[in-house]
């Protein structure tokens, strides 16, 4: 392929998203001399509504769809997105291209005054915007007060600084990301809080189309972190969950053995139905979907079935 050429990298604008576009615009300029890649700021509708819980806004895609609009209309060439944005059923002729490493799939608690999630008061007001985390934690501490937490990562810890909150949880990615770990309090490891499908892990969208961006793009493919990704989205699409449900899901892979751990709750959390699947990772998502279809048969579908009416009232 000749070079030098121009991609148009389509990005949310906040610092977050600037900062893992940086981060994929670095690696594709390192590994192809002569390739320039282009930052181009696309505001998604969930950037727009931070007035409103993300289980009321409803919908998917809440922070993909304008992005790949512009892939669709030829506006750009690439988009990066947080994995766990990204709905299960693409448009017509996109895909995701290349899933990079993942980083910590694991959810925070950053408190003001140093306690973990099990030393909090009684009553203590914890900021996130999660169905999924308020299940999760209402489960474990019924007493806590959970309050709602939209913007980006700079803005909730702004919001927690001014004493709004008593802690917030975010995801330890995003920290990571922004080099600010330091920052947390608690990691909140999979036996305490599972994590979002595919949280942690970026994916690259592309045209299927595009015989020029394609191939620059398998550099940055990890397979280990493809394979446990799979499984997590055949979970979700199994379940035909979206933002307004807390569902959960995380897959580990060793060697060629994945284990998947998936969870299905209301959201006070006072229904939790659990459980895991493994075998091989050639299997990948038929153990995603099975372990969707263990959890709905152990009551996941009556709880889901819940929700779900009381969303179309």
């Amino acid at each position: 392929m000749a070079l030098p050429i121009t991609l148009r990298l389509g990005t949310r604008s906040s610092a977050l998203a600037l900062t893992q576009a940086g981060q994929i615009r670095d690696r594709l300029e390192s590994a192809h001399p002569g390739l320039r890649v282009e930052l181009v700021h696309i505001k998604t509708r969930g950037d727009k509504i931070l007035d409103v819980p993300l289980a009321k806004v409803g919908g998917k895609g809440l922070f993909v769809k304008e992005i790949e609009d512009g892939l669709l209309e030829g506006r750009v060439d690439l988009a990066v997105h947080s994995m766990k944005d990204v709905p299960v059923d693409l448009p017509e002729g996109l895909f995701i291209a290349a899933v990079p490493i993942r980083e910590d799939h694991r959810d925070v608690l950053i408190s003001k005054d140093g306690r973990g999630l099990d030393e909090l008061a009684p009553g203590a007001r914890v900021g996130t915007s999660s169905l999924r985390r308020q299940a999760q934690l209402l489960a474990r501490r019924q007493d806590l007060d959970i309050l709602m937490l939209r913007g980006n990562l700079d803005t909730r810890l702004r919001k927690l600084a001014e004493g709004g909150y008593d802690a917030i949880v975010v995801a330890a990615a995003g920290l990571s990301r922004m080099g600010l770990l330091g920052r947390a309090t608690q990691f909140l490891d999979p036996g305490i809080m599972l994590p979002a499908i595919g949280q942690g892990a970026l994916g690259i969208e592309a045209r299927r189309n595009d015989p020029v961006t394609v191939p620059l793009l398998a550099v940055l493919h990890h397979p280990e972190t493809a394979v446990a990704v799979a499984a997590e989205r055949s979970f979700l699409a199994t379940l035909e969950g979206g933002c307004q449900v807390p569902l959960a899901a995380w897959a580990c892979l060793d060697g060629d053995h994945l284990r998947v751990r998936g969870l299905v709750a209301d959201p006070e959390g006072n229904r939790v139905i659990q459980g895991e699947a493994s075998g091989p990772a050639d299997q990948a998502e038929t153990l995603g979907r099975d372990l969707a279809l263990d959890l709905l048969h152990r009551g996941g579908r009556v709880i889901l079935d819940e929700l779900y009416r009381t969303v179309g009232e």
